[in-house]
Parts: structure tokens; sequence; C-alpha cells
């Protein structure tokens, strides 16, 4: 009877020191909180240098982490697309604070484009991806309305 005790002590004993520990190991190695890169477009417009061939974003650095830009694409509805890159002497954005940025394309840019070149038209839509120097994407419908 006594063997049976000790038995039934040691197993007691072993299972409080498992819970115990694991709750402390599963406080030390809890996973990292990752630091992320996001931006949110607030207000785009055709213009002011050429309506045509400038499209103005205002952005807002919603992460948790500065932002800065180091290129861009912009492809139109069929697929053609300017690229920018290197996109040089940006800003950079802390977290929470908004700022504009000048998207060229056509000859006022001298960027480089893949089928055949455009201009921004009335009534179409384009989609602007900007690469961070991080590599993150960040993609943004516009539509020129006049």
């Amino acid at each position: 009877m006594a063997t049976l005790l000790m038995v039934v002590i040691v197993v007691a004993a072993s299972v409080m020191v498992f819970v115990y520990a694991t709750g402390l190991f599963g406080a030390l190695t809890r996973a990292p909180s990752y630091q992320k890169e996001a931006l949110g477009l607030e207000f785009s417009g055709f213009g002011p240098i050429n309506a045509n061939s400038n499209v103005t974003l205002y952005l807002r650095n919603t992460g948790t982490v500065p932002v800065t830009l180091a290129s861009y694409f912009v492809k139109d509805a069929s697929g053609n697309q300017y690229a920018r890159t290197p996109w040089a002497n940006q800003p950079t954005l802390a977290p929470t604070t908004g700022g504009w940025s000048q998207i060229l394309i056509s000859s006022i840019c001298g960027c480089p484009y893949t089928g055949t070149a455009f201009t921004f038209q009335t009534g179409q839509s384009y989609t602007i991806t900007l690469i961070s120097s991080l590599g993150t994407q960040f993609s943004f419908s516009v539509v020129r309305y006049s």
C-alpha cells in the first residue's frame, strides 16, 4: 500500500512540474511581434504637371515601421506597363504620417514600358504598384474622371 501511495505522489508531482514548465516555457517562447509596412491611398488626382502623364497620390503609412518607396509600375487595362526602377530621392513616411507622391509616365518620365506606350485617358482605370525599399508591394487602382 505504501508503494502505491508513493507512486501516486510521484505521478502527481510530475504532472504539476510538467504543467508549470510548459506554462513557463510557453511564456518564454512566445512568437515575436513582427513589424509591418502598410500604406493606404487617401487621395489621387491627375496632374498638376500634365493630366495625361502624371497622377498625384496622397499616401498614409498605416503600418508600424517607416516606409521608403523605391520603384513603381503603372499598368493599363490592356496590360501595357510603365516601370520606374529605381525611383530615387523619395521621402520616408513615418508611421501614421502622410505624404504626396508624383507618378509619371510617358515621355515626361522617360520610363521604359512593356507593350504599347499609353497616356492617362478619361474614363480609364490604371493599377499603380509601389515597391518599398524592403520589397513590400502596394497596389492601388485609380480612375481618371476628367
